[in-house]
């Protein structure tokens, strides 16, 4: 296997919900907003890619197709060479998701238990998940705190629990979902580095780390993918990104701008074909959508 993922005009659409006014003039016309469109990508084993781009670029979503959450509207994808829609069950057995979204733990139970829980989900139990959590913890630097309520955690323990739990079945390819998004600049930066020596360097893993932060890309990734309202604009790496620009010295910001005509905002999200507050009839799996 030549490439761990490997995107072919991968496609998202979603359907856009009418109101009264619009399906009384135009009851036939399907209005759709895609959030990613024909995507191209290659990413080798055991490289740290990174994809940049402001909120509403169609990060999280092409994530969620990678990860089958959510089903293509068009194209297809391979992820340790199973299908993405064939092998969806393959696929998840050998991938972790990690985001900075800490709802899905258990305030109540402490860390531990919490990796105990998890694990049953992937089938661990007795030894061999006591084994493997005690494995990650120390790895996390929790093994002092795995046995304290999860509700008494810092943000950034929070976030080196949903790193554990997304190693759990010792995955070969880890996505990270702007994992230092809700980070202090002191925690974010002892994440990064984990991130880069520990998951990468030490254990091996491919990742796969989307951002709209970026001193993270150029810090972190060997190589970046730029995209701007649903569409890769340049991937390379970050010499090859800058090689590009007719500029001494340039920045990261300067090669987004080259490359989408914008300035690189990072809270901005992109402005859509069709405006106004209308609830999205989303079409995959259940899990919801942000873009």
């Amino acid at each position: 296997m030549e490439y761990t993922i490997e995107t072919h005009d991968l496609t998202k659409k979603f359907a856009l919900q009418k109101g009264f006014t619009d399906f009384l003039l135009h009851p036939f016309r399907k209005d759709e907003m895609t959030a990613v469109e024909e995507v191209n990508i290659k990413i080798k084993k055991g490289e740290l890619f990174g994809i940049l781009g402001p909120n509403g670029a169609g990060k999280t979503t092409l994530i969620k197709m990678l990860c089958t959450l959510i089903l293509p509207s068009e194209g297809t994808a391979y992820v340790n060479g199973y299908e993405i829609t064939k092998d969806s069950g393959k696929v998840r057995r050998s991938i972790g998701f990690i985001t900075a979204d800490e709802r899905s733990f258990y305030w109540r139970l402490t860390g531990r238990r919490n990796l105990k829980f998890f694990a049953s989900l992937h089938n661990f139990y007795s030894e061999d998940a006591e084994e493997r959590i005690d494995e990650l913890l120390s790895l996390v630097g929790l093994e002092e705190r795995a046995d304290d309520r999860f509700l008494s955690y810092s943000a950034g323990m929070k976030q080196r629990m949903a790193i554990a739990r997304g190693l759990l079945n010792d995955p070969e390819v880890v996505f990270m979902d702007e994992p230092t998004r809700a980070l202090d600049p002191g925690a974010a930066q002892h994440l990064r580095g984990f991130i880069r020596d520990r998951i990468v360097g030490d254990e091996g893993k491919t990742v796969f780390l989307s951002t709209h932060h970026l001193p993270e890309a150029e810090e972190l990734c060997d190589r970046i993918a730029i995209i701007d309202e649903g569409r890769i604009r340049v991937v390379g790496t970050l010499d090859e990104l800058k090689a590009g620009l007719d500029k001494p010295d340039p920045g990261l910001g300067d090669v987004f701008m080259h490359y989408t005509g914008k300035e690189f905002e990072r809270g901005a999200a992109p402005k859509h074909v069709y405006p106004g507050r209308r609830r999205m009839m989303g079409g995959g799996r259940p899990g919801g959508m942000r873009f």
